[in-house]
């Protein structure tokens, strides 16, 4: 009879995304393999990279292992980059993260992990009892002041998993920066109480990735692949509506305070793809959700979907261009002179407005090891610099994002860059509307 996981499906695909989409295998179950080291040692010894979960009535706690499983000995091996995790039963989309570098060994029967000569995590398998200390049990979400019982102990090879320690050590960091991005964003909230939702235009060439940018928001916060808005091609718009796009936290099925608009492709020639004219009567507000757009002509006052009155909440708080980094040399004088003309109108509106450059290779290579800035890379700084001098726009309002274009799971590397522009655009939007005139805002409040 073949023994099987107490994974649920989802549990198991969740912990296959926190490693780089691996596979798992199990190799040990102590229920039926016996609750003794040995009996632990004897399968998963020399098995490579493995994960250790531990089973409670409410819960899973469980730590990754790079490497081979330790062998018996009284001697802790060097620091590995390792982690932990745990989350409640059926609910692994909301996985804690406790990156763990720390000193492992096996003797007496159990598994210990010990940092700067604190215990810190340690499997008794013969008592199933796991001790951790208060620290970590905090930054887990478990909250214990004793030793807990567990009722199962499986542990899995990691199979397809990068052999780099450093792209591993960025994974478990990631993944610990992309839930506390997660946090911070689900508990904003506009600094000026009269707007409840900051509205994000992305302007761009055609095939720029702005309807990708918006699939891969909405990806990040339901904790799946969506594909809500159509994507084209690199030559061919499918957008020709006006789309107002709000962002569900599948979390708990809230709508945050955040949507992200799409629009039609700019092109250098007149008559095609997006209407400048019609951008203005866009950055007011006046244009509604799934107004059909027509390149030779804008939008009137007569047009019976045309708002008339819009208020500071309806109007767009941050505009963004949606550039291709690998075509930045390509950009003509003509295209350069309507991003020009659309900041004109931008600036009158006292808009926010960033650059977004996208389709970069490797955001693994973006992201420093803090996740905190971007990578001084030599190329994607020229890119940069090219673009800020090109359109006279700040470097620190010049953002490099990874959209999920082909792929079928989520990254947590591209979650964690994704949620990173996200929150400095409406950092940036915060701002702006903090300087907003008094009585320009209790104008907006009473609308």
């Amino acid at each position: 009879m073949a023994v099987t996981t107490r994974l649920t499906w989802n549990e198991e695909k969740s912990l296959q995304k926190l490693l780089g989409n691996v596979s798992l295998r199990l190799l040990h179950k102590s229920s039926v393999h016996g609750h003794t080291s040995f009996s632990l040692l004897d399968r998963c010894q020399l098995q490579g990279s493995t994960i250790t979960i531990l089973y409670f009535y409410d819960k899973i706690i469980g730590v990754f292992i790079p490497g081979h499983y330790p062998a018996p000995s009284i001697e802790f091996r060097e620091p590995i980059p390792s982690f932990c995790f745990s989350f409640q039963r059926n609910k692994a989309t909301e996985m804690a993260i406790a990156v763990l570098e720390a000193e492992v060994k096996i003797a007496s029967g159990q598994l210990t992990f010990c940092s700067f000569d604190q215990e810190m995590f340690c499997i008794d398998s013969s008592k199933t009892k796991l001790s951790i200390h208060p620290s970590l049990s905090s930054e887990l979400g478990v909250h214990i002041s004793s030793d807990l019982t567990y009722l199962e102990n499986e542990v899995f090879r990691v199979e397809g998993i990068k052999d780099d320690t450093t792209y591993m050590r960025k994974v478990t960091r990631a993944s610990k920066q992309r839930n506390r991005l997660l946090a911070e964003l689900r508990a904003f909230k506009p600094k000026v109480d009269l707007i409840s939702e900051i509205c994000i235009l992305l302007l761009g060439p055609v095939g720029s990735g702005k309807s990708s940018f918006i699939n891969s928001v909405k990806s990040v916060f339901q904790g799946r692949l969506t594909r809500q808005a159509i994507v084209g091609s690199d030559d061919t718009s499918i957008t020709e509506q006006y789309r107002i796009y709000s962002v569900k936290d599948g979390k708990d099925g809230k709508y945050l305070p955040f949507m992200l608009c799409d629009s039609m492709g700019l092109h250098e020639e007149e008559g095609v793809g997006l209407c400048v004219d019609d951008i203005p009567h866009i950055l007011k507000g006046c244009v509604p959700d799934r107004y059909e757009f027509c390149p030779h002509k804008s939008i009137m006052p007569d047009h019976p979907m045309f708002i008339a009155s819009p208020s500071l909440k309806d109007k767009i708080h941050c505009v963004a261009y949606v550039l291709d980094i690998n075509s930045i040399s390509s950009i003509t004088s003509k295209e350069v002179a309507k991003f020009k003309e659309v900041q004109k109108e931008v600036l009158n509106c006292g808009t926010a407005l960033v650059v977004l450059l996208t389709k970069i290779d490797k955001c693994s290579e973006i992201l420093q090891d803090n996740f905190l800035n971007m990578n001084n890379s030599i190329t994607s700084q020229n890119q940069i610099i090219k673009v800020s001098k090109m359109l006279d726009i700040p470097i620190y309002n010049i953002f490099m994002v990874e959209n999920y274009a082909s792929e079928l799971e989520l990254d947590p590397l591209k979650d964690t860059l994704i949620l990173f522009v996200l929150r400095q655009m409406l950092r940036i939007v915060d701002d702006i509307l903090e300087d907003l005139p008094l009585e320009t805002g209790r104008k907006a409040g009473r609308k």
